[in-house]
């Protein structure tokens, strides 16, 4: 290869795949992939679309399964509330986040772009075939997106964006509904429009950007707008798991003769792998940016290889090691050790997360208040309580000393209830016996018991006189 050649080989690592040499956008016109893995992503996209679409509608005890309500600050998970006080929770699941895609994009790369990604799934599971099924393949699309406004191209193109626009105006409410809860949509719906003005300017907000995205936009989300997608790159090495192209076995590269004795490598040159690729790359080149691990390159390659009668796996998944020493990608003890980690680091924040408590309480003595002297050789202290129900439903608890004998008087009520979803300020007097004050002071443990049952234990301290 001379210098020319090489030089235009390298060329495509001096821009993404989607902008030409005059810096135009380059629009990917994409074949239909089949094949295993395209199989495999249709079953899974039909799961994630059931459970993406379903999920507002799930309750438990009367409580939305999810519900993300920023403007409110209020955020539901597995029908359990998560208030402020819960932000260490909220801390330990972002460090977790972080470490999970470190680890997670070291070992398997853009798994997660190319299979669960909600770009990808709604971008070539949902409107690319809309596409394809209103417009043609990719010879058909660009000849009508070539060709003058005639009723053919008008009716295609207004019943594709009609759809599309539709499709994203579901895609808004269901986002509103993880926001807001379906309850509270349903009856923004219901309501008139003058009621809810700011809302529906927002909805169609929300609306126009997903059209926007997944009409116009599209694969440039994946290329250069997507952090992730920027930040892998400085997350691989050369064990990390990819889409690869086995040039040890395909190159030199040579059209396919029948009844030939073949001389060159595997590599028929068909382009094949180019022409169903979302981003419009050649995966021949090598590892790159714009790839987002979505195989249909290897069903494509899998699928010429059978026709010619060479082995399938030009195009697998392997790392850049296994290409180059000949290796089957295999679970090394690395990959091991850092999915037990991951496997570790989701069960800490989950088993966090289930055993946190729906009742928060905090007690603190009063201020500037020292111990009373009362009858029958008994102290008492004053306390402040902060107590947060954290639960859907109203409940009365009841407070006992743990470690010590004595009483606790409530200031003015005879019965503590907690109204639901809400922080209760209360006040009370622990009374305790002299002969159970041994020092200055005295550490108490306080229970905080719901139907009978203890759900939290909180201490607290307890100022006697000087002995």
């Amino acid at each position: 290869m001379d210098l020319d050649e090489l030089a235009h080989a390298e060329s495509y690592r001096d821009r993404v795949s989607t902008v030409t040499e005059k810096g135009a956008r380059n629009w990917v016109y994409a074949l239909k992939p089949h094949g295993k893995f395209y199989n495999y992503r249709i079953i899974l996209t039909v799961i994630y679309l059931l459970v993406f679409f379903s999920i507002p509608f799930i309750k438990v005890n009367g409580m939305p399964f999810v519900m993300f309500n920023v403007l409110e600050g209020k955020f539901i998970l597995f029908s359990k509330i998560f208030w402020p006080q819960d932000f260490y929770i909220f801390a330990i699941a972002m460090i977790t986040f972080i470490i999970f895609i470190a680890l997670f994009t070291v070992v398997y790369g853009r798994l997660f772009c190319g299979w669960v990604c909600p770009q990808t799934i709604f971008m070539e599971m949902v409107f690319r075939p809309l596409e394809w099924l209103i417009e043609g393949n990719p010879a058909a699309q660009k000849q009508l997106n070539n060709g003058p406004w005639n009723f053919t191209k008008v009716w295609k193109k207004s019943l594709k964006h009609f759809i599309y626009f539709v499709i994203s105006f579901l895609i808004a409410h269901t986002f509103l509904s993880y926001i807001l809860g379906v309850d509270k949509v349903i009856k923004i719906i219901e309501e008139p429009l003058s009621e809810h003005v700011a809302m529906f300017i927002g909805l169609i907000a929300f609306t126009f950007a997903f059209y926007g995205v997944f009409a116009y936009v599209r694969e440039i989300v994946c290329t250069t707008i997507c952090p992730y997608g920027r930040l892998q790159g400085v997350m691989f090495d050369k064990d990390t798991m990819l889409v690869a192209y086995d040039y040890k076995r395909g190159e030199d590269r040579a059209k396919f003769k029948k009844n030939e004795q073949r001389t060159a490598g595997d590599c028929i040159d068909c382009h094949q792998c180019v022409n169903v690729c979302p981003t419009g790359i050649d995966i021949r080149n090598g590892t790159q940016l714009d790839c987002v691990g979505c195989t249909a390159c290897i069903d494509a390659c899998d699928f010429m290889m059978d026709k010619v009668g060479l082995p399938k796996g030009l195009i697998r998944y392997a790392s850049e090691n296994g290409i180059a020493e000949g290796k089957k990608l295999t679970f090394t003890p690395r990959i091991k050790a850092y999915s037990v980690l991951l496997v570790i680091l989701l069960t800490i924040l989950t088993v966090l997360m289930i055993t946190r408590n729906d009742v928060d309480t905090h007690i603190t003595r009063t201020g500037g208040q020292l111990y009373q002297e009362l009858p029958d050789h008994k102290l008492s202290n004053l306390y402040n309580a902060k107590i947060i129900n954290k639960t859907n439903s109203e409940f009365p608890v009841e407070l006992k000393l743990e470690n010590a004998k004595g009483e606790i008087k409530l200031v003015g009520k005879q019965v503590l209830s907690l109204k639901k979803e809400s922080i209760h300020t209360e006040t009370f007097f622990i009374i305790l016996d002299k002969t159970e004050i041994h020092d200055r002071t005295t550490k108490l443990k306080v229970g905080v018991y719901k139907d009978g049952k203890k759900i939290q234990t909180v201490k607290t301290n307890f100022l006697g006189p000087f002995m």
